[in-house]
């Protein structure tokens, strides 16, 4: 099979011939351990890993893919406003006023490659005028947010053997993005109505940008980013997840059920138990990425959801950084649903500095076995 058919086969309830092998990437400082571990300068962590595991290499992919770009135009400034003794208050492009760390610059921000803790001080939405001309960073008809060649892509990639995923920001992220989730949470209470407003807004923008490109390709995933969970318990309510999201969900998986996309996929981090009943509802089909210390239980998951919602990642990170026994027993006990169907098993984050190179090479190996890449 390949590629594009196992992930299919797999995220379907199929018959794949092997699971993907989807193991996690390191964070920034994870990599730079590594080659201080085993791991050899200038070679490709991933492709060294299976040499040293004895799988095969990766198939030829990664083409063209399809894309849409839903994030503002024009960007904020980026510009450092204030030197503090430790510290740097800085504007990032999303117009978000932060404090961080002076070991960073504000350029850091823009695509974090580690965790960055900040101070939120200020974000660009706070009233109904800000709101107004925040939207004029959001045309749709600009005709940068999409391929230029989108109908030439769409005939390049009819015979491609790799999947292809369109990914955008969800109602619940984006919102957090411009009122920040504190006032979020605030307007959700003081003025629901223009909570709404911006919903609708955000709504019909991406369905805007969804329907310049699904015409003319058959993509196979849509993913949206949401992280709208705690450790024990959801952000909002389920209850307001159907109110005030569902209309959105409903209304994406509308577009792209039309379409032909099998597989509507949501991020959130956190407890997600009692967000799936309503993910299901308005169609979406696939989660990720299921962490362990949260309270999800990826047993318990498929028990109660059955074939209605597949699944990835879901390997408790600290037992990778723990090895032996420990991570022998967290693969042995994901394995059950991976011989289920529906589960594309692979760390629950992205893979912490705590996890040394030999670690990896170890969970991967066990990966690779219960997955059906090596015996």
């Amino acid at each position: 099979m390949t590629d594009r058919q196992r992930y299919l086969e797999t995220m379907l309830f199929g018959k794949p011939d092997r699971v993907p092998f989807s193991p996690g990437g390191p964070r920034e400082s994870t990599l730079a351990n590594w080659r201080t571990q085993g791991l050899p300068e200038g070679v490709d962590w991933h492709a060294y890993m299976r040499e040293q595991i004895g799988i095969e290499p990766a198939q030829p992919g990664g083409g063209p893919g399809v894309w849409i770009k839903h994030a503002m135009i024009p960007e904020f400034e980026e510009k450092v406003i204030e030197e503090r003794e430790d510290s740097l208050v800085v504007q990032d492009w999303k117009g978000n006023i932060c404090e961080i760390s002076n070991r960073f610059d504000v350029t850091y921000l823009r695509g974090a490659k580690d965790f960055v803790t900040r101070k939120w001080i200020k974000c660009p939405v706070e009233s109904r005028d800000d709101w107004e001309r925040m939207k004029l960073r959001y045309d749709p008809d600009d005709p940068t947010r999409v391929p230029a060649n989108m109908p030439e892509l769409g005939r390049q990639l009819a015979d491609r053997t790799w999947p292809t995923t369109i990914m955008v920001h969800g109602p619940f992220w984006q919102l957090r993005e411009w009122l920040g989730f504190e006032g979020l949470c605030m307007m959700f209470l003081d003025d629901p109505d223009l909570v709404r407003d911006m919903i609708s807004f955000w709504t019909d923008y991406v369905s805007s940008l969804l329907l310049k490109v699904l015409p003319h390709t058959d993509l196979d995933c849509f993913h949206i980013s949401e992280d709208m969970a705690y450790k024990q318990k959801a952000m909002i309510s389920p209850d307001m997840t159907r109110d005030y999201l569902g209309p959105c969900y409903a209304q994406w998986n509308e577009i792209i059920r039309s379409h032909g996309v099998p597989i509507f996929d949501v991020d959130s981090d956190g407890f997600i138990g009692e967000l799936i009943p309503v993910w299901i509802e308005f169609g979406i089909n696939a989660c990720d990425p299921i962490e362990v210390a949260a309270g999800n239980d990826i047993s318990e998951l498929r028990r109660a959801f059955g074939t209605r919602m597949a699944y990835s990642c879901g390997v408790d990170k600290r037992a990778m950084a723990k090895g032996g026994q420990v991570i022998r027993d967290e693969i042995a006990r994901i394995e059950p649903v991976v011989r289920d169907g529906g589960f594309i098993p692979g760390c629950d984050h992205g893979i912490p500095n705590d996890v040394s190179w030999p670690q990896m090479l170890e969970y991967c190996d066990l990966l690779a076995r219960i997955t059906g890449w090596k015996v």
